[in-house]
């Protein structure tokens, strides 16, 4: 049988008795993410390709494995399928390498009817080192070969995301995301921050959709921390919003217009809120500044040690912050004084530190 991946994903989830008849399950259309547990019933086979190369282009039985192994990989070509990795100037990649993913061999269409100029701009003529020319189908998806000759795809090309002067990959975060034990299923997308955090300026932030694991209670810290250990950290998404399912369009692809914008009642919330139990003369203010920051982030609560610019902070929401902290508590911190103290508990120590010199008369720099 066949299933569209975000469909095929759910199957493997789900239980299946012992004499069920399926033996194969054919799956295709999005990224997989997933693995299949082991004891499943029946193979789990992972196809790619585009309509211009008649569907299938790639192929690979999935083995099973447990979170951590890595996404699934779309195979190897299928017979009179070439695959060629190339860069913009369509030369090849040494192996290992990420490019564009292009096709050549007997599936490759001849192009699109009455429209030329679409046919010259994903069609052309790659000529290798040696032997004859190809006319390949430039898929516009990134990809690299693996040392097993399979293929390990990684998004698209039109995908890539520019935030703050980084070009990213949503994904590799996404792929990311899927290898924690409580995430089910994920998407990354660019929303502004404005209508993420409830303001009119900043740029683009990154937010994260997950779908829980059936009874994980994911935390956005924990997510978080579990990137921060395999990105870096311009590729953290500053939000995290729960979903009960990834929508998907009348074809069984995600339909990313539906996707709710990020607000107090749909984010993940921290592990830990500031408790008013620590034993700290700053606990009263750190909480003061910790409701401070989450507001301005539109985030549902902080931690003490989350820093602002790690949780979808930047320079210009800084200026604020800065000046609710002047108008709160009549303390003058500069933009500087922020990047060197970007926790709550820091802050707080900043504010204590101004107040008390304040009352003394020193000055601080």
């Amino acid at each position: 049988g066949f299933v569209p991946t975000v469909l095929a994903e759910q199957l493997l989830r789900a239980s299946w008795p012992g004499g069920t008849a399926l033996r194969i399950l054919l799956t295709g259309a999005e990224s997989l993410h997933h693995r299949p547990p082991p004891g499943l019933p029946f193979v789990l086979v992972n196809n790619y390709g585009p309509s211009e190369c008649t569907v299938v282009a790639t192929s690979g039985i999935v083995m099973p494995g447990a979170a951590g192994d890595g996404s699934p990989t779309i195979g190897r070509p299928i017979a009179s399928t070439t695959v060629l990795i190339l860069d913009d100037s369509l030369r090849a990649v040494p192996p290992g390498e990420a490019g564009e993913l292009c096709l050549a061999g007997a599936g490759v269409g001849r192009g699109y009817r009455n429209r030329p100029e679409l046919t010259a701009s994903r069609f052309a003529i790659y000529r290798p080192t040696s032997g004859p020319p190809l006319r390949i189908y430039r898929t516009g998806d990134r990809a690299r070969l693996l040392e097993s000759g399979e293929i390990a795809f990684l998004g698209r090309l039109d995908d890539q995301l520019k935030i703050r002067g980084y070009r990213i990959e949503p994904g590799e975060i996404i792929a990311c995301l899927d290898l924690h034990p409580d995430i089910e299923a994920s998407t990354v997308v660019a929303r502004d921050d404005g209508a993420a955090a409830g303001q009119s300026c900043g740029g683009p932030a990154l937010v994260a959709y997950v779908v829980a694991a059936r009874g994980a209670r994911p935390t956005a810290s924990a997510l978080r921390g579990f990137l921060a250990s395999r990105l870096p950290d311009y590729m953290i998404p500053a939000h995290y919003v729960t979903i009960a399912a990834l929508p998907l369009s009348a074809n069984g692809k995600l339909d990313k217009s539906a996707l709710p914008a990020p607000g107090p009642d749909n984010q993940l919330p921290n592990a830990v809120t500031i408790p008013a139990a620590i034993d700290s003369p700053h606990v009263d203010l750190e909480q003061r500044i910790a409701a401070m920051v989450a507001s301005l982030l539109g985030q549902p609560s902080v931690e003490r040690e989350d820093n602002f610019f790690m949780i979808g902070g930047h320079s210009m929401l800084g200026v604020q912050l800065v000046a609710r902290i002047r108008d709160t508590f009549g303390v003058k911190l500069t933009l500087r004084q922020l990047f060197r103290a970007p926790t709550v508990a820091a802050l707080a120590a900043e504010v204590a530190d101004h107040t008390r010199n304040a009352g003394t008369g020193a000055v601080t720099n």
